[in-house]
């Protein structure tokens, strides 16, 4: 994905701070504070412009949401979407999901979302996928003992990746999809890029996985 560059973007978020959070660190473990209320909170890791989680927020109002993008000039759309919707119960932090573990203490979140992140093919390039032993080891911690990860992807050779990964961890496998739009799953929220890819007429993988409490990480080789 090429970006273009937007040296405003920086000052923007700035100034939509109650929207943008500005050193997340310091909200480690506090996050329902922040919302103001004690609903579960629902984490996308590379958010992008924010068409699912603004989705997500006006149709599940009684759920924190915070996405987490590491491009500027990508998430001050995000933001914008969030302002012009009027809803407070989207925010999002300016990171890397490596970092995971510096924004949520153990245990403080309900679900993750991975949406169409990039497939990184090339085997050398295999730590970089989000779906690596490496970042389930972080989501297992931040994710409450009955906690989900959704993953939805267009690249067929990642899903396949991620399903042995996911197995392998010890995780739970649900709802399985091997063609979301031609599938009896309810309550799709797409992104921008799942937009593109359904009006090619191409399919769309997906699945969910929970961490078992009497397997956690047993095997993460």
């Amino acid at each position: 994905m090429r970006l273009r560059h937007k040296p405003w973007a920086r000052e923007e978020m700035e100034r939509n701070s109650h929207i943008v959070i500005s050193e997340p660190e310091n909200w480690l473990g506090k996050w329902q504070q922040l919302f103001g209320n004690d609903h579960p909170i629902f984490v996308e890791v590379g958010t992008g412009k924010g068409q699912f989680l603004t989705g997500m927020g006006k149709v599940h109002p009684n759920i924190n949401f915070i996405g987490i993008e590491k491009y500027e000039s990508v998430l001050v759309t995000a933001m914008e979407r969030v302002r012009e919707a009027e809803i407070e119960n989207v925010k999002f932090i300016n990171g890397d999901v490596e970092d995971l573990l510096s924004f949520f203490e153990e245990n403080e979140l309900s679900r993750l979302f991975i949406n169409f992140t990039d497939p990184w093919p090339k085997n050398r390039h295999e730590k970089r996928r989000l779906t690596f032993h490496d970042f389930l080891e972080r989501y297992e911690k931040v994710l409450k003992s009955d906690g989900e990860i959704h993953f939805k992807t267009d690249n067929q050779g990642l899903f396949e990746y991620s399903l042995h990964s996911f197995s392998k961890y010890g995780m739970t496998l649900n709802q399985i999809s091997l063609d979301l739009h031609n599938s009896d799953i309810e309550g799709n929220i797409m992104t921008e890029y799942e937009e593109k890819f359904k009006a090619k007429n191409m399919r769309i993988y997906r699945c969910e996985a929970v961490f078992q409490n009497d397997k956690k990480g047993t095997d993460k080789l």
